[in-house]
């Protein structure tokens, strides 16, 4: 689990730093003095959590966390004011650590962004629910080519047909199976079967060209783990 650390006060943030990385299977993605350089950290969709004071100049954390927005990383709050807490759970934050805070609330963190981040089992079936304003959506894994952000609505295309779901984009990534689709982009998912072709760009990152003609960006970090996985030159 990749995690960015965002806390004005450098020993607070060099603390909660040492105490995650002292977890297993925990890397320190970032350690930012300020949400603006958090916001930055995170703009390639390669960090899964955030840890995120709620006092700091400029941006707040709440407000940072607002920017984030329902396909950025999942977020734990970091404060000294126990009054907050009720601020702090309305954004969706997944929990909220009073400082200074220790090695053992640290790990229940962790643990709770672990139980988000899991996958869900789609089911025997190789179908997914899909809840809209309508209802719900039985959608064919085989047919569900990419999912992504428009606007505030998740897109899902399958088949030929676009459906708008209430999911969040993490939350459809962790019900979908791990290795048939990947989160190619903050804003997108693919399923790979779909892609046709690897269009290389500046940035680093790729075009995807998926077989029904559409076209998804992928950002350079899930471009590195793509390279990894199917055993391209990087």
């Amino acid at each position: 689990m990749r995690i960015a650390v965002a806390d004005d006060e450098m020993l607070a943030r060099k603390r909660i730093a040492r105490l995650l990385s002292a977890l297993p299977d925990v890397e320190i993605a970032a350690e930012c003095e300020s949400g603006e350089a958090l916001l930055e950290a995170v703009a390639d969709g390669d960090v899964d959590a955030v840890f995120l004071d709620i006092h700091m100049p400029g941006l707040d954390g709440t407000e940072v966390a607002a920017l984030l927005g329902p396909s950025g990383p999942l977020v734990v709050f970091l404060t000294a004011h126990a009054d907050h807490a009720v601020k702090a759970f309305e954004t969706g934050a997944v929990d909220y650590l009073l400082k200074p805070t220790d090695a053992a609330r640290v790990r229940t963190a962790v643990d709770r962004l672990r139980e988000r981040l899991a996958p869900v089992d789609a089911g025997p079936t190789g179908r997914i629910a899909l809840p809209t304003h309508n209802g719900a959506v039985l959608v064919d894994l085989d047919a569900l080519s990419h999912a992504v952000i428009d606007g505030i609505s998740v897109v899902v295309h399958a088949g030929g047909r676009k459906h708008f779901t209430d999911l969040r984009l993490a939350d459809l990534e962790r019900r979908l199976p791990p290795g048939a689709f990947l989160r190619v982009h903050r804003q997108a998912i693919v399923g790979t079967a779909h892609v046709e072709r690897l269009e290389n760009v500046d940035t680093g990152g790729y075009l995807a060209h998926l077989k029904d003609g559409s076209v998804v960006s992928v950002s350079r970090s899930a471009a590195r783990q793509i390279r990894r996985a199917w055993g391209l030159p990087r």
